[in-house]
């Protein structure tokens, strides 16, 4: 079979972007979608300044976390960080006296968890006090 083409030599070519289009529309409606998801997701936390003075130091007790998670009550290191240890390391170191501030200090890389079980101690201890020790800002 031989075409011949009738009129001019030559063909024109056509290029259909329709399907072009289409992706591209639904390639922009994906980046749109996404990128409002991204700033639904974000929280927004607004950290305390640490510039409060220092709490009354003959009515503290001072609970100090290292990296590990390792407490120590008033410069006394505790032989376990189980929270009944804890508890009762601070019952005898508040002895009685359930109206003193217990001022945590931990160390920038410890465990959350640590944080929590000194918190629950001192609660379970009857001290309701609480302060967080923070360098000042610079």
């Amino acid at each position: 079979m031989n075409f011949r083409r009738r009129g001019r030599g030559r063909d024109t070519l056509e290029l259909n972007v329709t399907s072009m289009i289409d992706v591209l529309l639904i390639l922009l409606i994906f980046f749109i979608l996404t990128t409002s998801f991204s700033h639904e997701t974000r929280l927004s936390v607004n950290l305390p300044q640490a510039g409060g003075g220092p709490p009354e130091q003959d009515k503290t007790l001072t609970v100090t976390i290292d990296a590990e998670g390792r407490y120590s009550i008033d410069h006394h290191a505790l032989t376990d960080a189980r929270l009944d240890t804890l508890k009762l390391a601070l019952q005898s170191a508040a002895a009685g006296n359930t109206s003193q501030t217990v001022l945590i200090g931990a160390d920038a890389k410890t465990p959350h968890q640590a944080v929590m079980t000194a918190l629950e101690a001192a609660s379970r201890s009857g001290l309701t006090r609480i302060s967080f020790a923070a360098e000042a800002p610079p």
